[in-house]
């Protein structure tokens, strides 16, 4: 499918002097949305403003390339009127998931009636990744949502080994494998405790990640195509972003099951570009919607258009619009 009228597009993201271009999703978006002659705006979350009723952000056209030290061009900034001056806002900055996340999706569900907002704000407000997950508990490891040590030794004593994680973390961060012995358990949970004010999530460790992680992406529901995140020398992560390896990989009839028991609720929550992660060909582990990774590689070994499936996804949606 071919947007045949030019879109104007503004990407809510983090700095364009930041980003790895090699293999920076975002970025690939932008390069499959400039192809198809879209104009492109960028700004970040801080930049948004409301005004007399109005979505506002102070927003610099964009031009990207495929060119290290030289992948992007800024104009002069603009002040747009995210309801009026554009079709389709891309929320694309990284977590983590603060007040700042979930403020930026109240102000940019002020616009959908008017601009298609990619993902959904309220949605991705209301879905994060190890909370949305639990309405597929029948495809996770034994989970477990706490603040209470005797809770988490009781799950370590029933499971063997487990690993702990901040429920709103992001990248792999502060990812922790806890062995049979339980070491420094409570020094641990004393940690997160002072770090975090809200539970953290604890689940039964699965051998099978030394194999690896997979990241499956959905567009609009759909399996776009899948990797295999491969953890590094004495590593359970296997976050391309701590040093994790991508390889090619076939999705198991597992995993099928598993898309195609969600793809009807992301289409619903207007999910368009969800990223999930399974472990061991069976075990559901998150769904990732904030700003999932992982299409770059995933063209890379497939030779498919995940960029170019996202931005077909978007025009039938805008189509949908149009005529509802």
């Amino acid at each position: 499918m071919t947007q045949l009228n030019p879109l104007t597009v503004a990407v809510q993201m983090d700095p364009m002097e930041s980003i790895n271009i090699g293999g920076d999703s975002t970025f690939h978006i932008m390069l499959a949305a400039q192809k198809r002659g879209h104009r492109l705006y960028h700004y970040l979350a801080p930049d948004l403003t409301f005004r007399d009723g109005r979505v506002l952000a102070k927003a610099r056209p964009v031009r990207v390339q495929k060119v290290a030290g030289d992948h992007y061009a800024l104009g002069e900034a603009e002040m747009l009127d995210l309801g009026r001056d554009v079709d389709v806002v891309l929320m694309r900055q990284d977590p983590p998931f603060d007040l700042s996340y979930i403020t930026a999706t109240h102000l940019l569900e002020r616009v959908q009636d008017e601009t298609l907002v990619v993902n959904d704000p309220g949605s991705v407000r209301n879905a994060p990744e190890k909370l949305f997950v639990l309405d597929y508990a029948r495809f996770m490891p034994p989970t477990m949502i706490t603040r209470d040590i005797a809770e988490v030794r009781s799950f370590l004593a029933q499971h063997g080994e487990i690993v702990i994680k901040p429920l709103y973390g992001n990248a792999g961060n502060a990812v922790f494998h806890v062995g049979r012995e339980g070491a420094n358990l409570s020094a641990l949970v004393e940690l997160f405790k002072a770090s975090w004010v809200e539970p953290f999530m604890v689940q039964a460790f699965i051998p099978g990640v030394a194999q690896g992680d997979k990241r499956i992406v959905l567009v609009d529901g759909e399996v776009a195509g899948a990797i295999n995140r491969i953890p590094g020398a004495g590593e359970i992560r296997s976050n391309l972003a701590v040093g994790g390896s991508a390889a090619k990989t076939e999705l198991t009839d597992k995993e099928r099951e598993i898309c195609a028991a969600m793809g009807p609720a992301l289409r619903a929550r207007g999910l368009l570009f969800v990223g999930i992660d399974v472990i061991g060909g069976e075990w559901l582990t998150e769904i990732n919607v904030t700003s999932p990774t992982g299409i770059v590689s995933i063209e890379a070994f497939d030779g498919t258009d995940t960029g170019g499936m996202i931005w077909d996804a978007i025009d039938v949606r805008l189509a949908a619009r149009a005529v509802g």
